[in-house]
């Protein structure tokens, strides 16, 4: 399929043309609602009869009235019974109208919700690497507005395929009947709506070029705006530091940014409003004048300048209407545009990817690694070369900064490297599907995320159906909350936050380290990664809890990743990271008779680990109740 890109768009952006979209709409709508197909067509039907319906009704009528007037018959019982008829065919066509239009409107939003799965499930699948990308942002943004509302994008499009069809049937009805009297008129009345349509789309064009085009940023910038003001994590630094006015001063410019964009379009739409009402008048002229002529010519009777002159309106609606709502569908479809060109986005091609090996042992081995996110120009981890053994324990060391996080990122594969490679028993780790390469690792991060979920699935983080809730109770108790899980009522059951349920349960932020740490405990993966999720502990107790955590998991490989020193006591390894690079890499009692980068930070760093009577602590002076008591 031959797809062109469209100048001034990121170069991810397809346009695919209005045919290919509604093909696509089409073939959503067989997928998700195939009878919406057959209501789609008997909507249309009787939609169109009821545009032109009238104008035979009045014509008969003042056909009956005429004759009867001629004849001297004042006889109404033949006018009776053709508006008992017409009385039962219209209200036939209008409670099918009404039925249909109602099966439309509520099926065709039942489409897009459907659709806006297709893209929530998108971004979830995304790799990670690739979310941080401003352009993707601006196109998920732009796909979030393409499935927004039933005037735009995805359910805009279907009610555009709708609507061109009544007023395709109504086109043919009132121009077959028209043409015989004066084909000359459906000529002028053709030019006419040409002409309002060109008008039409040049400002399509223009309002998309002007303003649609340029808002995908602006609506990125009041979802942060939104999110940032109304979350609890930011709460109380916005009010310690007094930021309201700062964060509403924010806010106010980029509104102000977005209200200009939108101000100009309501001009432009203004003035083809302006332009649009002009060409009715002059088309309303042509038609009464045309049919005056002909009445007073004799050639047509009362009842006929009455159906031709609806007919004719009729025509000129329907004929206006195809052309501005192909217009419509031309800006519905680059809106499809829009959504398609995000879950389009091509995903990683895993075809030739090999399994991952079902051993008892993985060794992992960075040779020559080197890392620059993308935009930047220095790297953030250069020609790093380091092997992390199965079943030892790897402590990554440094300060804020030297590398520790992007070092895991790329040991997690939440980014490729840019150069060199990692190897996982010998093969290159990008040679594996990546939902495979996560399953090996138990990660606990700093910034730890509760679901609206209960407890259980937030250890489990899997369905309620496939949660064990035993085991759940087990690694929470091991994580250091079993006091807090007796307190619940309903144990594990408990639904935390209270944005689902007004009963809901916070977690403090020590509590919610502790839930992390249960969730790499329920994993049961053979590499455990801890990136400082004990950042908010004090460093006797982060070492505390590090030790026991450490005799927990056994013999798992495990990576401690901190800018404090306390896992490194019992760590196999110590790899000391500053300003990108891995500077020093041995046991504890190596580098310290090294006297280097790492001997310097933990003699700064000496005195928190001291206890109570000033000596320093080692392995055996905590024990694993010590630790789950922090």
């Amino acid at each position: 399929m031959k797809k062109k890109k469209k100048e001034n768009e990121n170069k991810f952006h397809t346009e695919y043309g209005i045919a290919k979209n509604v093909v696509y709409i089409l073939g959503k709508i067989k997928r998700y609602y195939p009878t919406l197909l057959f209501i789609m067509g008997l909507s249309v039907i009787t939609h169109s009869s009821m545009n032109y319906l009238w104008s035979f009704v009045g014509k008969f009528i003042l056909d009956i009235l005429e004759a009867q007037s001629a004849a001297g018959n004042p006889d109404t019982a033949p006018l009776l019974k053709l508006l008992v008829l017409v009385a039962a065919v219209l209200l036939t066509f209008t409670v099918l109208n009404v039925y249909t239009n109602n099966r439309v409107w509520y099926k065709m939003i039942c489409v897009r919700m459907r659709i806006i799965t297709e893209r929530v499930a998108k971004m979830m699948s995304m790799d990670y690497q690739t979310l941080e990308q401003p352009d993707i942002l601006d196109m998920h943004e732009k796909a979030t507005n393409a499935t927004g509302g039933n005037t735009n994008g995805i359910e805009g499009m279907m009610h555009s395929i709708h609507d061109i069809g009544v007023d395709a049937v109504t086109l043919i009805v009132t121009l077959t009947m028209i043409v015989v009297l004066d084909w000359r008129l459906i000529a002028a009345l053709a030019v006419i709506a040409v002409l309002q349509f060109l008008f039409f789309r040049h400002t399509v064009k223009r309002d998309r070029k002007e303003v649609w085009d340029k808002l995908g940023n602006v609506w990125r910038k009041i979802n942060y705006m939104e999110q940032t003001t109304r979350s609890f994590d930011y709460a109380k630094d916005i009010r310690l530091f007094g930021m309201k006015n700062w964060l509403l001063g924010k806010q106010r410019d980029i509104i102000n940014e977005k209200q200009g964009k939108m101000l100009h379009s309501k001009n432009l739409w203004m003035l083809n409003s302006a332009v649009a009402h002009g060409l009715q008048i002059v088309m309303m002229a042509m038609v009464y004048y045309v049919f005056i002529n002909a009445f007073l010519g004799s050639n047509i009777s009362i009842g006929d300048f009455t159906l031709y002159t609806g007919l004719a309106f009729s025509f000129s609606s329907a004929l206006t209407g195809i052309f501005n709502a192909m217009g419509t569908l031309k800006e519905r479809s680059m809106q499809t545009d829009d959504f398609r060109s995000f879950t389009d986005l091509p995903e990683e091609d895993e075809s030739q990817c090999v399994p991952v090996p079902k051993k008892d042992k993985y060794v992992f081995e960075f040779k020559n690694v080197s890392f620059k996110y993308k935009g930047q120009e220095g790297y953030a981890l250069k020609n790093l070369s380091l092997t992390l053994e199965a079943g030892k324990r790897l402590a990554v060391v440094g300060l804020n900064g030297a590398g520790k996080t992007t070092f895991i990122k790329l040991l997690l594969r939440l980014y490729d490297v840019t150069e060199g490679e990692i190897l996982l028993n010998g093969t290159n780790i990008k040679k594996f599907r990546r939902k495979e390469y996560f399953g090996l690792f138990s990660p606990v991060f700093q910034n730890v995320e509760i679901f609206a979920f209960p407890m259980a699935e937030n250890v489990s983080m899997k369905t309620p159906e496939d949660t064990d809730k035993v085991l759940c109770e087990s690694c929470l108790e091991l994580s250091g909350l079993k006091e807090k899980l007796l307190s619940l009522e309903k144990g594990v059951d408990t639904q935390l936050l209270k944005i689902i349920d007004d009963n809901g349960v916070d977690l403090s932020g020590g509590e919610k380290q502790k839930l992390a740490l249960a969730r790499a405990l329920y994993k049961n993966a053979p590499v455990i990664v801890l990136d400082e999720p004990t950042a908010a502990l004090d460093a006797l107790a982060e070492y505390r809890l590090y030790k026991s955590f450490d005799e927990i998991i056994g013999n798992k490989t495990a990576v401690y990743i901190s800018h404090r020193l306390s896992s490194t006591r019992f760590c196999d390894s110590i790899a000391m990271f500053k300003s990108g690079e891995m500077v020093e890499c041995g046991t504890h009692e190596e580098l310290l008779r090294k006297g280097g980068a790492y001997a310097e930070m933990f003699e700064i760093q000496a005195q928190y680990y001291k206890d109570e009577n000033g000596g320093e602590n080692n392995e055996n002076s905590f024990g694993e109740e010590a630790a789950l008591s922090v």
